[in-house]
């Protein structure tokens, strides 16, 4: 059953992922609404359903994770070549490691910092590396 539950929530993730997506924005729009839609997920991570599942139940947390980090690299990656090809982006940025950074910065940083602000900084860090001049 909760795994099942999991699966709800991969996905409404999925779907508002595809919503922001749908909206057909230029490639720097696109990805800050996509950060602001885990900025929400992540508001309250340690009273939210994801916290208790790590915490309870961390094998189908850890399945769940995999899932959400793999459906949101292919739309990091998009947005990346989507970014280099409108050219909001630097051709010669390495799209995986940006790609790799960019999801822990989602996941692992959001979930792991009390902070804002340093998640805040270390994006910025990431569009400072990936951006065009």
């Amino acid at each position: 059953m909760i795994e099942e539950g999991t699966e709800v929530v991969h996905q409404k993730i999925h779907a508002l992922m595809e919503e922001v997506i749908s909206q057909n924005h230029n490639a720097i729009a696109e990805n800050f609404q996509m950060r602001e839609m885990f900025k929400q997920m992540f508001q309250s991570f340690d009273q939210s359903p994801a916290y208790q599942l790590k915490k309870h139940y961390p094998e189908i947390y850890e399945k769940m994770m995999a899932n959400e980090i793999e459906d949101c690299s292919h739309f990091f990656r998009s947005n990346i070549e989507k970014g280099i090809a409108e050219g909001f982006y630097r051709k010669e940025t390495d799209i995986e490691s940006a790609v790799k950074f960019y999801y822990t910065l989602i996941f692992s940083i959001n979930e792991n910092t009390m902070m804002e602000k340093d998640a805040y900084e270390l994006e910025k860090r990431l569009w400072n590396i990936i951006h065009a001049p």
